[in-house]
């Protein structure tokens, strides 16, 4: 067990989830993910048509007496979760129809504001053997803040960019854990649950960041160190089954850790430096006189020396212009007007980023950029 006020970085920890837990600094990680027990409810050997068995969890760590077992497990633990997040920190947790509802129950109790729920839906699910149901083809992924006050860290554009620059959906389509990832020992699944590496790939880029802590309280045979350490994301591991950590450690270790700006994510727009269009008139890049346009080229307006522009009789900021023009309650001036180049018709928003890129490369905020605000 780690002592009370040190924070043990990508160890395992041997022993009860709880217990370690409690052991930790109150509000020292930056996201909990966890897949617990699902509590099956297994009655006698599930076998396929051919007869032959089918290799399920059959482990005593899924056993529980009763639902009131199961729920008072899930509260202590859920407790020393949030325990150790930061103010701003996330849980996930995982599970299927037997737990999940039991699970949100519990946390939304105790003080979790759920953000998301998650729909893993499985590529190459297991079949229904016995005929009698729908097969089971997704588990569930409840996404939430340590409380509703918190501002939980949420990589929006870096799901984008991995979405092929399409907003991520809450439901995710990915395959269960086989091949070459599934880990064996003597010809045996090391671990009934392992969860694939795509999963917690996208849990971890979408709500951590390089250098944060990621504690997971049912670590098994490690998906979430091995992620987290190619990703240059700290962890800590709980796990109490000696088997399981032997199988973690050794692959983990094998594992070159990330580091560099390639870990880092494409950051919002709202966290880039305002620039103010009248920069763009200052720097020449557009002159007083010259005409924007919508899209089509169906609106005209002109600029003015103080980067007001002028259209149809009001005169005003790109942002309020467009509005006008198009008698909606806002606009987003960037991307509304454009200007002709080289025969072109191309938004500002290219003069912004240009600025921007400018400001990054030369470590400075340059002319007119201010910290991004709401209304940019």
């Amino acid at each position: 067990m780690s002592e009370q006020g040190t924070i043990p970085r990508n160890t395992i920890l041997a022993g009860d989830c709880v217990a370690h837990m409690n052991a930790l600094p109150a509000g020292c990680v930056d996201m909990v993910f966890a897949d617990p027990p699902y509590n099956l409810q297994l009655s006698g050997e599930l076998h396929r048509p051919d007869n032959s068995r089918v290799d399920g969890v059959e482990e005593g760590w899924d056993r529980f007496a009763d639902f009131a077992t199961y729920d008072a497990f899930t509260r202590t633990w859920l407790a020393a979760a949030r325990r150790v997040l930061k103010p701003d920190g996330t849980l996930w947790v995982i599970g299927t129809y037997h737990n999940i509802f039991r699970v949100g129950t519990a946390l939304q109790d105790i003080g979790f504001w759920v953000l998301n729920d998650i729909v893993w839906r499985k590529t190459n699910p297991m079949p229904n053997f016995r005929g009698k149901r729908f097969t089971n083809a997704h588990e569930t992924l409840i996404w939430c803040a340590r409380d509703a006050a918190a501002k939980p860290t949420f990589n929006y554009q870096a799901m984008k960019a991995l979405n092929d620059g399409v907003q991520m959906r809450s439901d995710w389509l990915l395959p269960i854990c086989s091949g070459a990832e599934r880990i064996k020992r003597d010809g045996r699944k090391a671990h009934p649950t392992q969860k694939p590496e795509a999963l917690l790939h996208r849990a971890l880029l979408a709500a951590t960041n390089p250098g944060d802590l990621v504690l997971d309280p049912f670590f098994g045979s490690g998906t979430t160190g091995a992620v987290a350490r190619r990703l240059g994301r700290d962890w800590i591991g709980i796990e109490r089954d000696p088997d399981y950590i032997e199988v973690a450690t050794a692959r983990i270790e094998a594992i070159e850790p990330g580091s560099g700006p390639a870990l880092v994510s494409t950051p919002s727009r709202r966290d880039e430096p305002r620039v103010a269009f009248g920069s763009l008139v200052e720097r020449g890049l557009l002159r007083a006189g010259d005409k924007l346009y919508d899209a089509r080229r169906k609106i005209t307006a002109r600029i003015h020396a103080d980067g007001s522009i002028f259209a149809k009789g009001a005169r005003g900021s790109i942002h309020q212009i467009g509005a006008k023009v198009q008698n909606a309650p806002a606009c987003n001036g960037w991307t509304y007007w454009h200007f002709e180049s080289s025969g072109k018709t191309v938004p500002l928003d290219a003069l912004r980023q240009r600025i921007r890129d400018e400001m990054a490369s030369s470590g400075g905020t340059g002319s007119g950029a201010q910290p991004a605000s709401a209304a940019e």
